[in-house]
């Protein structure tokens, strides 16, 4: 698991980000974990990992990660994000961009609970030829 704060001057590719926490006036400081995909695969066979689809509904019904919920950054409520007893949330999407920015709103929101996302998403998983649900 890879493990950094971000500050807003090391966003850099992540203009949208960059600018949602000017913009929020949050925190300058996300806690990031980067899941790998081999950490994701083991933690969704153990059952230690669950994992939440930010994308939209349309990207989701297409094709997901076998096991992810959908919660769409669009109307996403970080307080309804499970809490479950030795499972730790980790965040998805098509790329890794919206799920970090998901990862500001909940910590922004008080969930500091949350704060790994799959930096790969979608296109990684697919890429690796890993299963897809739809």
């Amino acid at each position: 698991m890879d493990r950094k704060r971000f500050h807003i001057g090391e966003i850099g590719s992540e203009d949208e980000f960059k600018q949602w926490i000017k913009d929020m006036n949050v925190q300058s400081k996300v806690m990031v974990e980067n899941v790998s995909l081999d950490e994701l695969k083991r933690g969704l066979a153990e059952g230690s990992i669950l994992l939440v689809d930010v994308r939209e509904p349309n990207e989701y019904a297409a094709g997901r990660i076998p096991g992810a919920m959908l919660h769409p950054l669009q109307r996403f409520d970080p307080q309804v994000l499970p809490r479950e007893a030795g499972r730790r949330v980790v965040l998805s999407c098509r790329s890794g961009k919206r799920s970090l920015t998901a990862l500001g709103l909940a910590q922004a929101a008080g969930r500091e609970d949350v704060c790994a996302h799959f930096d790969g998403g979608m296109l990684a998983w697919v890429a690796a030829g890993e299963p897809v649900e739809s």
